[in-house]
């Protein structure tokens, strides 16, 4: 069987799960979602597929949400410090 037939017939996967090989830019993939639809109670509910973060040098940088679900973590775990260092609760 075709590799490629095989990835796309058992794929397991939410499409936008899938990481491109396509570049893209910042603003591209700003724009896609993982999750555009209904869920059960009937709340439409949209997931973006990547988190667009800024970096300390001012650059902007594009985390998937599945695999670099750490580093979202991360960030935001980093908001919820003050200047001084001490956690703030929202």
């Amino acid at each position: 069987m075709n590799d490629d037939k095989e990835k796309e017939t058992h794929r397991a996967v939410n499409p936008g799960d899938v990481i491109s090989d396509e570049p893209q830019s910042i603003e591209e993939k700003a724009q896609q979602l993982a999750v555009d639809s209904p869920d059960i109670t009937g709340d439409h509910i949209t997931v973006p597929t990547y988190v667009i973060v800024d970096e300390p040098d001012g650059e902007e940088k594009a985390l998937h949400h599945v695999k670099d679900a750490d580093e979202i973590s991360d960030v935001i775990r980093q908001a919820r410090v003050d200047e001084s260092g001490n956690r703030t609760w929202w």
